[in-house]
């Protein structure tokens, strides 16, 4: 048996389980609704955003009963604050076993909030490759953009002050339930 971790009690849960559920279901539909050349593929951003493309990925094959291209993106080496944070950059691995050139790919991402994580992906896939087009899913979209990024497929619009923060929780990350919280 393994300790899952806990939510500390002051953080204020705002998107419930169920919810984020019929996010990846509503998200993973929209997501076929566009998909006119079947070049689709699925690709999340470490670590959350891995988390939620599988979901969604899963999701999508078991609607279409077709095989979906998935994979993760490691953003570390291109954010733009790694040489101001001062700390010595942890490498996850990325993963992209298939062919990114002509892809529609479908990048997801936990929560949007500037749209430098957003920037640095962008930047991390161009390096693999040119895909035909790149659309954005997004957990939750927070707001106060610094770029001019806006998701694709957004399972909830959540406003917020800009010092507030949204964590995102997930089964697969170790925790007992799925839940977004404002902190």
């Amino acid at each position: 048996m393994t300790d899952s971790k806990t939510i500390p009690s002051l953080w204020k849960l705002v998107v419930d389980p169920e919810t984020i559920s019929r996010c990846i279901s509503r998200i993973s539909y929209e997501i076929l609704e566009r998909d006119r050349d079947h070049n689709l593929a699925i690709v999340g951003i470490k670590t959350a955003g891995e988390h939620l493309a599988r979901r969604i990925h899963d999701r999508i094959e078991q609607l279409e009963n077709r095989k979906v291209p998935f994979g993760v993106i490691d953003i570390t080496l291109y954010r733009d604050d790694l040489l101001i944070s001062g700390t010595k950059p942890l490498l996850k691995g990325t993963d992209l076993p298939f062919e990114v050139s002509g892809s529609r790919i479908v990048l997801v991402d936990d929560v949007l909030f500037t749209g430098r994580t957003i920037r640095a992906a962008l930047d991390a896939i161009i390096d693999f490759g040119r895909p035909s087009r790149v659309e954005l899913a997004a957990l939750v979209d927070r707001g106060h953009k610094e770029l001019p990024i806006k998701a694709d497929y957004v399972g909830k619009n959540l406003p917020t002050q800009r010092k507030d923060s949204i964590k995102v929780r997930l089964k697969e990350m170790g925790f007992d339930d799925d839940g977004v919280y404002l902190v």
